[in-house]
């Protein structure tokens, strides 16, 4: 038996800001929104088989913990796409700053820092 990903949940101050933002990016679309656990809020976000649940509680007081030393924390978020250079320049555009590029077999990548403090990795294996 294998199994695949279906989704990650995550906890964002504004999950209809940020699902607008990755539509924008990478051609997603909203799956679902609606009220969540503990009086929250989330939207569902990316294509048909997989997606981000972007979550906010209703004490949406959220902390900033450092990525890459906290256990069990998110350190980032890797999406592929057929187009890397088009995709570098709508993150340009959207006001973020590409960064950490390496080319490297099988194939090329950049990180940058979304507005919720959460880095995402795009990777073109083409």
């Amino acid at each position: 038996m294998t199994a695949r990903l279906e989704h990650v949940n995550i906890a964002v101050p504004d999950p209809d800001a940020t699902a607008g933002l990755l539509c924008q990016l990478f051609g997603w679309h909203i799956r679902w929104q609606g009220p969540a656990i503990g009086d929250g809020w989330s939207v569902h976000v990316g294509g048909e088989d997989d997606y981000l649940a972007l979550y906010r509680p209703a004490d949406t007081r959220l902390t900033d913990p450092e990525r890459y030393v906290r256990q069990g924390g998110l350190n980032h978020i890797g999406l592929v796409v057929d187009d890397l250079d088009a995709t570098e320049s709508r993150v340009k555009a959207a006001g973020f700053a590409p960064h950490s590029h390496a080319d490297y077999e099988p194939g090329r990548r950049f990180y940058f820092d979304g507005p919720d403090g959460v880095e995402y990795e795009v990777v073109s294996y083409a």
